[in-house]
């Protein structure tokens, strides 16, 4: 999952090129002006925020401490988070608490679904914290929500944001049995950073599962996204690209990290909104079918746009 948070140290990584090649980035000693977000505090963020706490859902919107969230919860759209609020793992990006998790809730799918009808979504986005302890890694549970959703709310079309599983065959293959009309999967950063940043992932067992995704019988569309400011080289980025595009992922988000907080990975350069689209436009012309990429796009940030749904015509 990408870090949403709007805060961020000033200090370098050590260990990271703090010098990306060309030009379009500022070194990390402020946050710029495009970063600023008004508080959320709308009606619609306040229904949002009373229909997730009546329900018991937890939304990354919260979890990873998003930006986005007045403008999205405004909208009416939020990415869903399954599993509960606690990872297994420990990524350098993320400010999701990590611990030991509580077993599955049964009753999560039927709840979500009942929230997807409340809203009147045409796009859902469920995802979820990393699950090493279970078996099947939450695969059982993302099969169950999509099932609940789809048999109250049959016209809503199903995002699925999954982590990794470990590589496991299985559980990928349940997921993607089920058909959901997006399986979005991230590889965050570039190979070279992923000791520090994805310490118990990997770059090339990613790779395959977005590889295995896009050449599922019943696949939909494939997505992936990137963060920018972790140290990455100009290089580095259109070779990930490049591989995204090789394994068959059709959309693409690439947003600016942010660093929940001073004992995450600090912001090594915040990109300008120009080198943001420069990619987008890069990306298009590799055959990427949609791009979301300037510095507050996040995985989930207009997922239905990218798609092509507008959600609340």
């Amino acid at each position: 999952m990408i870090s949403c948070d709007v805060s961020d140290p000033e200090a370098r990584v050590s260990g990271v090129s703090p010098e990306p090649s060309g030009g379009g980035a500022i070194p990390a000693r402020g946050k710029p002006r495009w970063l600023k977000v008004l508080a959320p505090g709308s009606e619609g963020y306040r229904r949002m925020r009373a229909l997730t706490g009546t329900l018991r859902l937890e939304t990354v919107c919260q979890s990873a401490r998003c930006p986005n969230i007045g403008d999205c919860w405004q909208a009416g759209s939020a990415a869903f988070m399954i599993l509960g609020v606690l990872c297994t793992r420990s990524c350098g990006f993320c400010d999701v608490k990590t611990g030991r998790p509580a077993p599955p809730d049964p009753d999560e799918p039927r709840r979500l679904a009942e929230a997807v009808t409340a809203l009147a979504l045409r796009h859902a986005v469920i995802t979820s914290v990393t699950r090493d302890d279970l078996e099947d890694g939450g695969a059982g549970q993302f099969v169950a929500c999509v099932e609940a959703i789809r048999a109250r709310s049959p016209g809503t079309t199903v995002e699925l944001l999954i982590p990794d599983f470990r590589g496991a065959p299985i559980p990928l293959e349940a997921v993607l049995n089920a058909c959901p009309e997006v399986l979005n999967h991230n590889v965050e950063t570039v190979p070279r950073l992923y000791p520090r940043v994805r310490p118990a992932a990997s770059y090339a067992g990613s790779l395959q599962l977005l590889a295995r995704a896009a050449s599922h019988a019943g696949a939909g569309r494939v997505k992936s996204g990137i963060m920018l400011g972790l140290g990455e080289e100009e290089a580095e980025i259109e070779a990930v690209l490049v591989d995204l595009r090789r394994v068959g992922v059709d959309l693409l988000t690439i947003g600016q990290y942010l660093a929940p907080s001073r004992d995450h990975l600090p912001v090594v350069r915040y990109w300008e909104p120009e080198v943001f689209e420069g990619w987008r436009k890069r990306a298009l012309e590799m055959g990427f079918a949609a791009v979301e990429s300037h510095p507050l796009a996040r995985s989930s940030m207009h997922a239905e746009r990218l798609l092509g749904i507008n959600d609340h015509d």
